[in-house]
């Protein structure tokens, strides 16, 4: 599939419920529970942090946006943590298997090499093993799990947490 990979725009407030809104009403891929509306996806765009990092992918037939990739600054109220970001990966659910995640991860790393990040972390559902090996194959370890961390529909799930360094090598 050809694509383009780019940074959001308010424009695509529209495209992203499309893919999102799906997932979250799966509820078996994601932690998030609830739907969101067009208006509030214009204002989280909106307001996005500056030194956040929002890929888009777009299908280069007709520009549809089949897959987005959302970095934020982890624990903002703190400098000690400048240089860790939080990861988001969603992909249509009629479009995945094609190559939209690692073309969104590589887009998405060079972007928080250049804003200062050095390392990457985030949860993944640990009832959803094709997310845990997305990210596995992107260079992603695990390092633990939280047990119950999140309740959906009066049931507790655990999540898997992950990291990647962007560096060759770690600074301890």
């Amino acid at each position: 599939m050809a694509l383009l990979i780019r940074d959001i725009t308010p424009a695509d407030a529209a495209g992203v419920i499309a893919v999102l809104n799906p997932i979250i009403e799966a509820r078996v891929y994601t932690a998030l529970d609830a739907p969101f509306s067009l208006a509030d996806e214009r204002d989280f765009i909106a307001a996005f942090p500056e030194r956040g990092v929002w890929k888009v992918a777009v299908r280069a037939t007709d520009h549809r946006l089949v897959g987005f990739q959302i970095l934020e600054p982890f624990g903002p109220y703190t400098r000690a943590f400048d240089h860790v970001g939080t990861l988001g990966t969603f992909v249509d659910l009629n479009e995945r298997r094609q190559g939209i995640a690692t073309r969104l991860f590589a887009a998405t790393f060079a972007a928080a090499r250049q804003k200062g990040y050095e390392k990457i972390f985030t949860f993944v559902r640990a009832d959803n093993p094709a997310a845990q090996a997305v990210y596995q194959r992107a260079g992603f370890e695990t390092i633990g799990t939280a047990r119950r961390h999140a309740r959906i529909d009066g049931r507790y799930i655990d999540e898997v947490l992950i990291e990647k360094f962007l560096a060759d090598t770690a600074q301890a």
